[in-house]
């Protein structure tokens, strides 16, 4: 056979470091999975819920009209 360890026992550091490390890779990759699969859900949710809605309510005005028109008149600063 062969005098050198395997890699899961304890007398090799580097390997033990080495699988440490791809284990907290592997780790993080997963909690990243799940964070946007969980958003991506989320969201498509929204979606399915917007396509039951009446077409009417999609014709509402923008919010944002009040800070698309032009100023009319002077502008008066006490």
């Amino acid at each position: 056979m062969t005098d050198k360890p395997y890699y899961h026992e304890d007398n090799n550091e580097v390997a033990l470091l080495r699988s440490w490390v791809l284990r907290q890779m592997l780790r993080g990759a997963g909690w990243s999975a799940l964070v946007m699969g969980v958003l991506i859900g989320f969201f498509l949710v929204l979606k399915v819920i917007s396509g039951l809605l009446p077409p009417e309510s999609k014709e509402a005005p923008s919010p944002y009209s009040y800070l698309e028109q032009p100023l009319t008149g002077q502008v008066r600063v006490s």
